[in-house]
């Protein structure tokens, strides 16, 4: 279920420095302008059934979007509860299709079947480790490799050992939102009211809040 008024999923563009950020059945299309306060909005807030004509009879055009990861090109996987699409998100055009979905996230990952990522994803993003992401639910995460449609190291872990820099943190206990910065090796972390900015090692535990 998607929180009221705070930033639910998010996505990096293909297009430098832009970003997709939603709430709700909303989104709007960001410069972020890393490490910077010059950000702006570029686009919206609209619906997402506006934005993107060929969600509108699927379950994202009716609820929004609460997960999401880019992947290569101009495709990016999103979540909502226990479904998800593969899409062509088609920057500044109104060209988007769905590539492979809407399915259940135990159809498109079976890997995921029986775990706590079955019915739901909170948050996710893109690794500059080959073709890796980083997913969270709760209090753990998991690492996967979408090329080959396989979960790395075959582990769950708990975000408090797998980001050290998160004890004692909001983020401890989970994440709303995430993104992978055009800015490499790092990240953007949501949750309510909240963001932190993180420099991030793949495969590793040395990960650093900048802001």
């Amino acid at each position: 279920m998607t929180k009221t008024g705070y930033i639910n999923a998010a996505f990096r563009s293909s297009q430098n420095n832009e970003a997709y950020l939603f709430i709700n059945d909303k989104y709007v299309l960001l410069d972020y302008a890393p490490g910077t306060s010059n950000d702006k909005v570029l686009y919206g807030p609209t619906p997402v059934r506006d934005g993107f004509k060929s969600l509108n009879q699927t379950v994202f055009g009716s609820y929004g979007v609460d997960c999401s990861f880019d992947t290569d090109n101009d495709e990016a996987f999103i979540f909502y509860e226990k479904f998800c699409a593969l899409i062509d998100y088609a920057p500044h055009s109104n060209k988007d299709k769905i590539i492979l979905g809407p399915k259940k996230i135990a159809d498109m990952f079976p890997f995921f079947e029986g775990t706590v990522f079955e019915n739901g994803i909170d948050a996710a993003y893109r690794s500059t480790r080959g073709k890796e992401v980083y997913l969270f639910k709760g209090d753990q995460y998991a690492r996967i490799d979408y090329e080959t449609n396989s979960m790395v190291n075959k582990e769950i872990k708990s975000i408090r050992n797998g980001f050290p820099c998160f004890r004692n943190t909001i983020f401890e206990s989970g994440t709303d939102a995430a993104f992978a910065s055009h800015k490499t090796n790092e990240v953007y972390f949501f949750k309510g009211d909240y963001y932190a900015r993180v420099t991030v090692t793949p495969g590793a535990t040395d990960d650093q809040i900048m802001d």
